[in-house]
């Protein structure tokens, strides 16, 4: 019996091998990507045991140190450590990147939902929605922080806000396609409830581009996170964020530009990993895509 059992397992085992290792072979992009933000998300949870300074202390007496035994990325130009501060600003913009996204997707969902099923809703919501994106997403940004003033959840609505219109108009599209589908024309026929046929029939068909454009969203909120602390409008000083770090950083360039970099990689390789894999993810949930692989 423990013969048998222990085959079955060690057969299991290989077949759960077999398919992590189809998986990366058929979806490279999506495992690199996963694996990137994986890790990222690794040391915003490490953080606290993962730093090798205080990231927010000053320390006169250590300004300005390049990169070394003692501090890996250097100091700043108030003598805090760079690496600290870039793990820890790792924190800020995940959360902000996540956060952006699914509140976006959510409240994009449900306008979407409304506004492609209901005809009465269509013109009124979509008017308001072009209206927003009439706007320039960072500038409305930047008005909503100036109003409201610099705080992490100001920032994350400041970024939201203007994602939610492009959100709106992908599910509206499906929407409008999926509702003449014969199957939902039936439901609607056989007198089914409005809101069951959106949760039976639509909702299902709008779950793998959201995923998709979820993932953009993150990418997209964590590069204007950035750029509103680059411009001083983002998360208040005391809270470490790659953007703010750089900002600092500018004037000190030529003199350190160690101050940069290192938040700037970790900035650029995060939303690689994110875009790498919301490509993945469209290449395995797109079903005319995945035939041809």
């Amino acid at each position: 019996m423990s013969a048998i059992t222990d085959w079955a397992g060690a057969d299991l085992r290989g077949k759960i091998a077999g398919l992590r290792r189809s998986m990366l072979a058929r979806h490279p992009t999506m495992a690199f990507g996963g694996a990137m933000l994986i890790f990222m998300i690794f040391c915003a949870v490490l953080a606290p045991w993962l730093f090798t300074g205080d990231p927010i202390t000053f320390n006169p007496i250590n300004r300005l140190k390049s990169p070394g035994d003692s501090f890996w990325f250097g100091t700043d130009m108030f003598g805090r450590d760079i690496y600290s501060r870039t793990i820890y600003g790792t924190r800020i913009s995940l959360v902000i990147g996540l956060s952006a996204a699914l509140l976006s997707v959510a409240f994009g969902l449900v306008i979407g939902l409304a506004a492609g099923y209901v005809r009465i809703l269509d013109a009124i919501l979509m008017r308001i929605m072009d209206g927003l994106m009439a706007i320039p997403g960072i500038l409305l940004a930047i008005a909503l922080v100036s109003l409201s003033g610099a705080s992490l959840l100001t920032v994350t609505i400041a970024i939201t806000i203007p994602e939610i219109p492009r959100v709106v108009r992908l599910v509206r599209a499906i929407v409008l396609t999926v509702r003449e589908e014969p199957y939902v024309e039936a439901a609607v026929a056989a007198g089914t409830r409005l809101h069951l046929i959106l949760i039976r029939h639509i909702l299902p068909n709008t779950i793998p581009p959201l995923i998709v454009q979820a993932s953009y969203v993150c990418a997209s909120a964590m590069l204007n996170e950035a750029l509103l602390g680059f411009l001083g409008v983002g998360t208040p000083p005391e809270i470490p964020s790659w953007g703010n770090i750089m900002a600092e950083g500018r004037t000190y360039f030529q003199l350190a530009p160690w101050i940069i970099f290192f938040p700037g990689a970790a900035l650029a390789l995060t939303v690689l990993g994110v875009n790498v894999l919301g490509d993945g993810l469209r290449d395995t949930l797109d079903p005319r895509i995945a035939k041809k692989m």
